[in-house]
């Protein structure tokens, strides 16, 4: 009998995500918007640190989220990025729009529940700033995000508008 591999076995979600029409207009624009930017970018690497931290801290703490969830949420997370750039509209806030209309328009048997969706759109939504009430997947997304961000090695850390709380000057998952 053969084993199927995880790599085998993949993400179809998640890559129905990614290859999804809206998804790849909205990325595009953030590249767009970030080519010369000095500060962290909100492209593919950062994207799936955020994944990987995430979902490192969902198994350590026993969160129990599907790691595609995880996987999709991390995807969309900056997805809005750039009407923050070109409209002032928070990135978070645009950016939760954009995820509802790929989730309910993937195709047949690439589609996530009700539940699921509410999820990832809340993940989207609550990680940008910390605040009362948050949900575990808000929190997740929040520390995650942040703690993808290696200023103790960017070179422009010092002109970063990031209060010194925020800024991780040590390695920390």
């Amino acid at each position: 009998m053969k084993r199927v591999t995880e790599r085998q076995k993949g993400m179809p979600r998640l890559n129905a995500v990614v290859n999804h029409e809206v998804y790849q207009t909205y990325y595009k624009r953030i590249c767009e918007c970030e080519t010369d930017r000095v500060f962290c970018c909100h492209q593919m690497n950062h994207l799936l640190d955020v994944a990987r931290i995430a979902y490192i801290k969902n198994l350590e703490e026993g969160l129990g989220f599907d790691k595609e969830l995880i996987y999709v949420a991390a995807v969309l997370h900056d997805i809005g990025k750039s009407f923050q750039y070109r409209q002032q509209i928070p990135h978070e806030i645009a950016g939760e729009r954009i995820a509802r209309r790929i989730l309910d328009s993937l195709p047949t048997g690439f589609t996530f529940t009700d539940e699921e969706k509410t999820l990832i759109c809340l993940a989207v939504r609550g990680h940008r700033r910390r605040h009362e009430h948050m949900k575990p997947i808000e929190e997740l997304f929040y520390e995650s995000d942040k703690r993808s961000r290696m200023c103790l090695s960017c070179m422009a850390e010092k002109k970063c508008n990031w209060n010194e709380e925020e800024k991780n000057m040590e390695i920390i998952i």
